[in-house]
């Protein structure tokens, strides 16, 4: 056989051997997100141009959330927001639009504490999203309820469930270690005005 033949064969097995090892490093790479974001994985591809630019902005939440400085709350700290969630939910009663912004506010100062940055809304979604993919989804939702509660046409039930939603995400705030998400102790359970 001519040796131009013995290249060509030879360039055709490199590009084969590159072209798996970009599908298993892809392959990888989505896996990785997937198990990291669960569902906000589902939710950035379906916001984004394609998977290729969710996994991209997925990375650089990645990237963004690894510069922060996360500590866990101290006991004195985690006791102090537990009594003041209890007064904003004591508040409930008598000022439902208050307290769910009295809510949002409280879990702003709980990031800031562990040492997120609280910049404009959505920027704090998509740093909790890092650690807290499985509850991001209910603090959306909670600023979605709460800021349609600030019209006039403002409905208590739908402040009530803002509420829940928040408390979802105080509950993981307060009970998590800062190293990934995971909870060391369960904070007792609080609720928001009447439950289901």
């Amino acid at each position: 056989m001519p040796t131009w033949v013995w290249v060509l064969i030879a360039v055709a097995v490199v590009v084969l051997l590159a072209a798996a090892a970009w599908l298993w490093t892809a392959r990888r790479r989505t896996e990785h997100l997937r198990g990291r974001f669960g569902p906000e994985y589902d939710r950035a591809v379906q916001s984004a141009d394609g998977r290729r630019q969710a996994e991209a902005e997925l990375v650089a939440r990645e990237e963004r959330h690894g510069q922060f400085e996360l500590r866990p709350l101290s006991a004195p700290a985690r006791d102090r927001y537990l009594a003041d969630w209890r007064v904003v939910q004591a508040r409930f009663v008598d000022d439902p639009r208050g307290a769910a912004a009295s809510a949002d506010s409280l879990i702003q100062s709980v990031m800031r504490e562990r040492g997120y940055p609280v910049e404009d809304f959505d920027q704090r979604a998509s740093d909790l999203s890092v650690d807290h993919a499985h509850v991001v989804e209910h603090y959306r939702e909670g600023h979605r309820l709460a800021t349609g509660g600030a019209r006039d046409d403002d409905s208590t039930e739908d402040l009530r469930h803002a509420m829940q939603h928040y408390r979802a995400l105080f509950e993981e705030l307060v009970g998590s270690s800062g190293d990934g998400g995971d909870t060391t102790t369960d904070p007792p359970r609080v609720s928001a005005g009447k439950e289901n």
